[in-house]
């Protein structure tokens, strides 16, 4: 798809920089402005497309859909719903908060708190770019899955005994928007993928860039040894060291890409992005003012089974 892109890189690598692409140097250069372009087309394409068919699922509208669907069905809605919302998990949180008070099952609400931050259309079109249809629609599913089992364990623990009482405050979540107009809802897209772009872009950049610099210099063989797919405590301490960390799929993919190109699994690499962009610190502070710690704690636990188990499942498929 983006051989031209490739071939155009190369030319700027070795014309203007005057530096070969099989360099240390040349290699992390090609890398940087390659990803960086190709992702921000990606980036901007699918962030307008979801935009627009964001615009067409208010929170009330949402809420009453949920309330429609039982059982199985009503947590598969859930992580459905989560992948066309805001791909920040500090940002679902609110939204998790209006669902709860909305007297939404908490395991469903779960569900979708899980499967946002994790699966969105910015994950999507970095792995699309990245690895190709297969991967990324595996992630997809798998990202989906986690989200539908945990909030259906989480849910098998009535939960709802361990919110703090700040989980019913506030209206602002019910309030219906006037329905919008084919012209609004372009204009919506238009400004959610600027704004978007422009709030994520220096973080885009710091990912690419330390990929940049495990491509060209991180010794290949000491990380294959380490860190390969055959080696299944890795996927355990890439999880618990993705946790402390705060950042969106777009910084943790370029550095997924790059670790995976030096002999990193990609079930590891993964369950690192996947644990960054869902168990992080900062959103478990968020959560804190609504949730007791105990029902954090099962949470955590929950998830993070999850994202091992797919991060084996990789590393043994691909």
């Amino acid at each position: 798809m983006f051989q031209w892109l490739e071939n155009l890189i190369t030319r700027l690598v070795e014309g203007v920089f005057k530096v070969p692409v099989e360099s240390q140097l040349g290699g992390s250069l090609h890398f940087f402005f390659y990803d960086t372009i190709k992702i921000l087309i990606l980036l901007s394409v699918m962030i307008f497309a979801i935009s627009y068919l964001r615009s067409w699922f208010q929170p009330q509208k949402t809420k009453e859909m949920l309330t429609h669907v039982k059982g199985v069905k009503a947590n598969f809605a859930a992580s459905l719903l989560g992948i066309v919302t805001p791909f920040c998990s500090c940002s679902s949180v609110p939204i998790f908060i209006g669902f709860v008070e909305a007297g939404i099952p908490l395991g469903i609400t779960f569900s979708f708190l899980i499967t946002s931050p994790i699966v969105n259309e910015a994950a999507f079109a970095i792995l699309l770019a990245s690895f190709g249809w297969k991967i990324a629609l595996t992630y997809v599913v798998a990202g989906v899955t986690i989200g539908v089992v945990s909030g259906l364990i989480i849910g098998r623990f009535k939960p709802e005994a361990y919110l703090e009482a700040a989980a019913f405050n506030g209206e602002a979540f019910n309030k219906l928007k006037p329905e919008m107009t084919q012209k609004e809802r372009l204009a919506y897209a238009a400004e959610q993928t600027g704004g978007i772009v422009k709030r994520i872009w220096i973080y885009l950049l710091i990912g690419i860039g330390i990929g940049a610099a495990i491509h060209g210099w991180a010794p290949a063989d000491i990380l294959a040894r380490y860190a390969g797919d055959d080696k299944p405590f890795s996927v355990i301490i890439a999880v618990l060291c993705g946790v402390p960390l705060y950042a969106n799929a777009l910084g943790t993919i370029p550095i997924a890409e790059a670790l995976i190109g030096k002999g990193v699994g990609l079930g590891t690499a993964l369950a690192f992005m996947m644990a960054v962009t869902a168990l992080s610190f900062p959103e478990m502070v968020l959560l804190r003012k609504v949730m007791k710690p105990r029902l954090i704690a099962v949470f955590i636990a929950t998830a993070t089974t999850g994202i091992v188990l797919v991060g084996w499942l990789f590393n043994a498929l691909f």
